[in-house]
């Protein structure tokens, strides 16, 4: 008989990681909309496509960067997400939240001091019209979607390629050009940039990525719910990284791990919520 339980590590070390990868991709998405200023001045549709291909990029090697620690969250909304599918404690969850958010105030001011910009300038860009707000629900829900139909589809190595390609993608096809973050948006508030939004846009944006990440989270439910339990068979943990599997000797050995960003645990539907990887703007 072979027993396998979850080995997440010690939370401090998830929440440096949280706090760490969303300082970085504040400093992406920021500083590379700076850089596309200074390079292709008065060239918006050029400055898009180089702020895309940057953050598109950036957001594959941060995640492969810290999300085999954390779980690669860098997102209120994904986090809140993982939680209701019960792969994340929701302590956890509530304690991820204030690392997100000051690693994306760190990263912001981060990048307006590298551009040589002031520390902090509030952002004059307004964005929260009707067709902005929509353009969050839509971004939000695919971007959770699209995370834990890989996760609970046994496919969570290809998460940190699929959250980069997909937001490069958003930046396009959304209006709002896809912040789908809640932490993100108030951190961007901070640079009166290319990548700034106005602090009177941040509440409707982030009640919007909150209805999105819901959405996301229903679609996912309907799309990819959970297998039927199999008697004598306990829930199952995807994927199989920082797993100990302890024979019926008692000997604890190494299981095998996967490259991916990794779950906190079961699912409380007996489904693996597995990576989930953040995301972004």
């Amino acid at each position: 008989m072979v027993r396998e339980r979850p080995v997440p590590p010690p939370l401090a070390r998830r929440l440096v990681a949280e706090a760490v990868g969303s300082m970085l991709l504040a400093a992406l998405v920021i500083g590379s909309g700076i850089a596309a200023t200074q390079l292709s001045p008065g060239q918006t549709g050029l400055q898009l496509v180089e702020n895309a291909a940057a953050t598109a990029a950036g957001l594959f090697a941060i995640i492969l960067m810290v999300g085999p620690v954390s779980g690669g969250h860098f997102n209120p909304v994904v986090s809140g997400v993982d939680a209701a599918f019960g792969g994340l404690p929701w302590r956890d969850a509530a304690a991820y939240v204030p690392a997100q958010v000051t690693g994306c105030v760190g990263g912001a001011v981060l990048a307006n001091l590298m551009f040589e910009e002031p520390a902090v300038s509030i952002s004059t860009h307004h964005r929260a019209s009707g067709a902005h707000l929509l353009a969050e629900v839509v971004a939000t829900a695919g971007l959770v979607l699209l995370i834990f139909a890989l996760a609970r589809s046994g496919r969570a190595e290809r998460a940190p390629a699929a959250v980069g390609a997909y937001i490069g993608a958003a930046y396009w096809f959304t209006s709002s050009t896809s912040f789908a973050n809640p932490a993100i948006s108030i951190g961007r508030m901070l640079s009166d940039t290319f990548a700034g939004i106005a602090p009177a846009s941040v509440p409707a944006f982030v009640g919007m990525q909150v209805i999105g990440g819901t959405v996301g989270y229903a679609l996912t439910r309907l799309l990819y719910p959970p297998p039927p339990p199999v008697p004598g068979q306990g829930p199952r943990v995807l994927p199989p990284r920082d797993r100990i599997t302890t024979a019926s000797n008692g000997a604890a050995s190494d299981g095998p791990t996967s490259d991916g960003p990794t779950s906190d645990g079961p699912t409380s539907d007996g489904a693996a919520a597995g990576p989930a990887l953040g995301v972004p703007l």
